[in-house]
């Protein structure tokens, strides 16, 4: 008696295991979108369609740009300079440069920074989308996770 009841509930657990793994591949596949490094807006052609973006250290160590210009470039993100910004900062966050908020939270997204930490900073004189601007709390960011 305590066999067969040992088995259903063997059973019944690795069912459940079974039905929430399928829900998470369906999610993913097919539910989930992607974040993709291309421009949403269709009617906007002054840029490129893929989002340029400039990554600018400002956590203090030295290569932590670099580091973040791989991880954009692998997922085909447009990174056209990397430097330092002009102070440290605790925390990173994402600047929009040209009024296109949608590309600024993409990059973000991919990063893992906070939507609040998102802000549009217009400047006309930089031919590029976004500027990410790395914190001192990058080690907790998703390039690393």
């Amino acid at each position: 008696m305590n066999k067969i009841l040992y088995n259903k509930i063997t059973f019944i657990f690795l069912s459940i295991v079974s039905l929430i793994l399928l829900s998470s591949f369906v999610y993913r596949i097919l539910i989930s979108q992607p974040i993709t490094p291309l421009v949403d807006d269709k009617k906007d052609t002054a840029f490129n369609k893929q989002i340029q973006l400039n990554i600018l250290n400002a956590c203090g160590e030295s290569g932590v740009a670099a580091k973040f210009k791989e991880y954009y470039r692998i997922r085909e993100f447009d990174v056209v300079e990397i430097g330092n910004f002009n102070k440290e900062i605790e925390k990173s966050m994402v600047l929009d440069r040209i009024g296109d908020i949608r590309s600024a939270f993409k990059v973000a997204q991919l990063a893992g920074i906070n939507d609040s930490l998102v802000k549009s900073v217009v400047d006309s004189t930089m031919y590029l989308r976004t500027t990410l601007v790395i914190g001192k709390d990058w080690k907790n960011l998703e390039i690393l996770n």
